[in-house]
C-alpha cells in the first residue's frame, strides 16, 4: 500500500518546509508503527537497506519540521509574554500616576 494514498493531510510549501518538492506528505504517527520493509532475496536475509534508509531519511525529515515548529512557537510565546508583561507594566503605571481610587 502506498503510503502516501494513505495520508492525505495538505502540505504547507514555503517558510519552514523549503528542502521538500510541493508533493511532500508528512508522515503521521500511525505511519511509523505499520510500516513494513521488504526482504532482501537470493539467499540474503533481512531487509532491504535502501528502503530502510529512505525511511529513516524520511522521519529525520520530519522530526526536523516538528522540532523547528517547536522552536518557532516557544519563541512566539516569549514574544507574547514580554508584550503582555510590557503592556501589564504600562497600565500598572498609569494607574500609580493617577492616584488612590
Amino acid at each position: 500500500m502506498d503510503m502516501n494514498a494513505r495520508n492525505e493531510r495538505p502540505v504547507p510549501v514555503g517558510g519552514d518546509a523549503t528542502y521538500r518538492f510541493a508533493a511532500y506528505i508528512s508522515l503521521l504517527p500511525w505511519q511509523v508503527r505499520e510500516r513494513r520493509f521488504a526482504t532482501v532475496g537470493l539467499g540474503r536475509r533481512g531487509l532491504n537497506p535502501d528502503d530502510v534508509y529512505a525511511f529513516l531519511d524520511r522521519v529525520a525529515g520530519d522530526m526536523a519540521a516538528v522540532y523547528a515548529a517547536l522552536a518557532e512557537s516557544r519563541r512566539e510565546t516569549a514574544r507574547i509574554k514580554a508584550g503582555l508583561r510590557r503592556s501589564q507594566a504600562s497600565h500598572a503605571g498609569a494607574r500609580n500616576e493617577e492616584g488612590p481610587a
